[in-house]
C-alpha cells in the first residue's frame, strides 16, 4: 500500500479528528459524492490501483469507481454494498490484510483446480482412444480428477482460522447493549 487517504464528507474538524485515531495524514473533508468520485479517477488516471472503503450512501458512487469497493456490511448502506466489489460482514478493518491474502490464494487454487481438470481429461481421453483404459476407466478418473478438485479447494476454508482469537464475541442472549457484552483477556 503506496497512499492511505481519507476522503469524508464530514466537517473538516470531524474528519481530521477521525483521521488522526487511525493514524491517515491525508484527509480530505466536506466532499460530496462526486467529489469521491472524482478523486478516485484522479487517482486512477495517475496509475494508481485504488481501493475505497465505505458505508453509507454517498459512498456508494465511489465504491463503484474504485478498483476494488469494500462495503461496511454490519452498518453499511444497502445500496453501498450493491455497489462494492466486497461487503465486510462486521466493521473491523484489520481484516483486510487477510481479505487481501485469500483472495490471492482462491486465484491460485482456482488456477491449480483448472490445471488438474483439464490434466485429467486429456489423459484420460488420451489412454481410451489409444486402447491403454477403457473408456468406463476413464469416466472415472475424470471423476477422480473432480474430486481432487473438491478436495484442493476445500483447503481454503481454513484460511483465516489464525484471526479466531481476535474476533468479537457476540452479545449475550436477549442483550441490546453493548455494554452487556465483556471482552476477554489477551
Amino acid at each position: 500500500m503506496q497512499r492511505v487517504a481519507m476522503v469524508s464528507g464530514d466537517r473538516q474538524p470531524v474528519a481530521a479528528r477521525v483521521a488522526a485515531e487511525i493514524g491517515c495524514g491525508e484527509v480530505v473533508a466536506e466532499c460530496l459524492p462526486q467529489n469521491k468520485v472524482d478523486y478516485v479517477s484522479d487517482l486512477k488516471k495517475r496509475g494508481y490501483r485504488v481501493a475505497v472503503i465505505g458505508d453509507g450512501v454517498n459512498d456508494a458512487p465511489a465504491l463503484a469507481a474504485g478498483d476494488m469497493g469494500v462495503a461496511m456490511g454490519a452498518a453499511g448502506s444497502e445500496v453501498a454494498i450493491q455497489s462494492a466489489t466486497i461487503a465486510l460482514m462486521n466493521s473491523d478493518l484489520r481484516r483486510l490484510p487477510f481479505l487481501v491474502r485469500l483472495s490471492r490464494q482462491t486465484r491460485l487454487v482456482i488456477n491449480q483446480n483448472f490445471l488438474f481438470g483439464i490434466m485429467f481429461i486429456i489423459l484420460g481421453m488420451t489412454a481410451a482412444s489409444l486402447g491403454i483404459i477403457n473408456p468406463i476407466v476413464a469416466a472415472i478418473l475424470h471423476n477422480a480428477g473432480s474430486l481432487i478438485v473438491v478436495f484442493n479447494s476445500a483447503r481454503l476454508v481454513r484460511q483465516g482460522e489464525e484471526l479466531v482469537p481476535f474476533e468479537p464475541e457476540a452479545a449475550p442472549a436477549g442483550s441490546d447493549s453493548a455494554a452487556d457484552m465483556t471482552a476477554q483477556p489477551a
